[in-house]
């Protein structure tokens, strides 16, 4: 996922593989002609059961999904106070695209 992933990006560096552990981040890059602004990326996949598990410790900005055509972007920030007030531990991805006000889709097809 990642390697496919960095290549909507710029400027980009990778965490320590302390930093990978402890801080929840896989890549900090500028999503190429969207943004000027720096974020730390979870890029972690879905696990088998079509789950992605989320920390409120983590140190990335944004959390990544990907399906067949399209990469989904949320900002951790805003999905954790969606979580918190709304007594929530599990979501749906489509529920999270029109409740949450920040998020980017990307075509898979090509890098934006």
């Amino acid at each position: 996922m990642l390697h496919e992933f960095k290549k909507y990006l710029e400027d980009i560096n990778y965490p320590t593989l302390s930093q990978e552990k402890t801080k929840l981040w896989n890549i900090e890059g500028v999503l190429k002609n969207r943004l000027n602004q720096k974020f730390k990326f979870d890029t972690r996949p879905l696990s088998k059961g079509g789950l992605k598990i989320g920390y409120f410790k983590s140190h990335a900005d944004k959390m990544v999904f990907e399906s067949k055509d399209q990469w989904i972007i949320v900002d951790i920030e805003e999905l954790h106070q969606y979580l918190k007030d709304n007594n929530k531990y599990d979501v749906h991805l489509k529920d999270l695209i029109s409740d949450l006000e920040w998020n980017i889709i990307l075509p898979k097809n090509r890098p934006s």
